[in-house]
This record gives structure tokens, C-alpha cells and sequence, in this order.
């Protein structure tokens, strides 16, 4: 299967359109309009009260532990659990969740894979600034505590002692390498200049990357990209066709061991990541 990606603009890459054109987006039927009622007022609700409770949770946990998240992580993965119960997307997960201080890379096929990844471990997602004022993900990106970054030189500096605060806070920031989303069948060529903030003199003693898997498996009869969101499709007929979907397929998470940071390049500590993500992939 071919990797086709956008050429590169000031080092970042541009949205991922595949080589075949997106799959058709159907009507719901009746029983899907149903469905996409139900289970969206359902997961709404638990977002809401997701984000209504983790405010106090966070105050009393910068009385008592600071900076860190013992609670409020394992509450949001609980929440995300819950929302793809509601849902009805099977999940499954292998491998162990790394102890010590450290960052987590993924490969990335959609928007639900901030439910998806945040049940298989509590992270904290990386993101661009502009996802923030997205309908419906910016309440996503409330609950899971974003991390997001500008794409202004003048903010560099500021950003990467962000990043290495919450890293020895212990919060496992989760990047996508890909620097864009696909369809779900395949995993593009990471970037080794996303490496380079794991270098800094600044991190923790110890540090090292977990390369996490996420491989989505579309419902019977569908297209298999059918969870796959990327190039230019519109979030709300994508949000619509999956809510309102009768009968979910599943996603498998593979957490592999995690890779120690000393004495890498941002380009092995690239390579390295890439080829346990795209294993974990061809898995199935």
C-alpha cells in the first residue's frame, strides 16, 4: 500500500487527502438517526459532567499534589471508556503503560482517537491552537486537558518549558509524528524534527518514548476507512455517520516498550518509534 503525503510547508506537514477519493458518506437510516440521538445526548452528557466534576478534582489536587494529575488522569480515561461504551466501538488493548518519566507517540486516523487512546492510558494530547475552537472536540479537548502549541517562533521557548514543567510533572504528553491524520490503513513517515523536544538538557533524567498503535476496523459491510477522518472532510457529516452507525466495528491499541531517550538522535528516536508504530500496524 502506498504512503502519498503533501509536500512539507516550513517543516510541517499539510492535511493527507490518500490516493482514492474519501469514501461516500451515507444517510442514516431511521434506526441511525435514532442512534445518533441517543448515543450523542448520551455522550454529551457524560463529557459535561466530565467537565463539571474534574474542575473541583483539579483544585484539590494543586492543594495536595501540585502540579501532578493522580486523579484526574485515570478520571478522564474513565470518562472516555464510557463514551465509547455509549458509542458501541469495541476496544481492545495490549501491552503495559511505561512507569517513570516519559512522552507517548502515535499514529493518528481521527478524531476519536482522543477517546480512543485516552482509554487505552491517561495522556494529554498534543494539538494545534486552532483545535480549541472546534464544535464539539473543543469540549474533548477541555476534559483531556490539551496541550496546545502556536506555530510562532516568538512562543518556542515559552512552549518547550511547558512542555518539560508538565513532563516532570509526570504527565504523558502524547505527539502524533505523522504531523497530519489518514484513513486508518496505514501509517505515514514520521517526522524527526517533532523529536527534537525530547533532546532538551531541561527533561528528566530518564526519560523515554512509548510508541502506541491504534488500528481501527470498520464495520462489517463498511468501507474499511470508515472511522478514518483526514484531507478536507467536514467534521460534522463524519461525526453523524459514526454516532448514527447501527452496528460499531472495533479498534486494537498496542502500547509497545518504551524507548529510552539518552544517547539517541532526533532522528533514531524517529526511526525507532516509526518502525514499532508501523509494526504494531501490520499487525492487524
Amino acid at each position: 500500500m502506498s504512503d502519498p503525503t503533501t509536500e512539507p510547508r516550513n517543516g510541517l506537514r499539510g492535511p493527507w487527502y490518500g490516493d482514492a477519493p474519501a469514501p461516500v458518506i451515507e444517510r442514516p437510516t431511521a434506526l441511525g438517526r435514532v442512534l445518533m440521538i441517543t448515543r450523542g445526548l448520551g455522550i454529551i452528557s457524560v463529557l459535561l459532567i466530565g467537565v463539571m466534576l474534574i474542575i473541583p478534582m483539579r483544585w484539590l489536587e494543586r492543594l495536595i499534589s501540585g502540579a501532578r494529575r493522580p486523579w484526574t488522569g485515570p478520571w478522564v480515561q474513565g470518562v472516555c471508556r464510557l463514551s465509547l461504551w455509549i458509542l458501541g466501538l469495541k476496544w481492545h488493548r495490549e501491552g503495559v503503560p511505561m512507569r517513570g518519566p516519559g512522552a507517548v507517540v502515535a499514529n493518528h486516523s481521527s478524531w476519536l482517537d482522543i477517546l480512543v487512546l485516552n482509554a487505552a492510558m491517561p495522556v494529554f494530547f498534543v494539538s494545534k491552537a486552532e483545535v480549541a475552537t472546534w464544535p464539539g472536540i473543543n469540549v474533548l479537548t477541555r476534559v483531556t486537558d490539551t496541550h496546545f502549541v502556536t506555530r510562532d517562533p516568538k512562543l518556542a521557548r515559552a512552549q518547550a518549558e511547558e512542555f518539560a514543567s508538565r513532563t516532570r510533572a509526570g504527565h504523558r504528553l502524547l505527539f502524533f509524528p505523522e504531523g497530519t491524520s489518514t484513513d486508518g490503513r496505514r501509517v505515514l513517515p514520521f517526522k524527526p524534527t517533532l523529536f527534537q523536544g525530547f533532546l532538551a538538557p531541561e527533561l528528566p533524567k530518564g526519560l523515554a518514548i512509548q510508541p502506541m498503535t491504534a488500528v481501527y476496523h470498520a464495520p462489517e459491510g463498511r468501507d474499511p476507512r470508515f472511522y478514518g477522518w483526514y484531507g478536507h472532510m467536514s467534521l460534522g457529516p463524519h461525526l453523524i455517520a459514526v454516532l448514527s452507525q447501527v452496528r460499531q466495528g472495533s479498534v486494537t491499541v498496542r502500547l509497545h516498550p518504551p524507548i529510552p531517550v539518552e544517547d539517541e538522535t532526533r532522528k533514531t528516536l524517529s526511526a525507532k518509534a516509526e518502525s514499532a508504530v508501523r509494526n504494531g500496524f501490520e499487525k492487524g
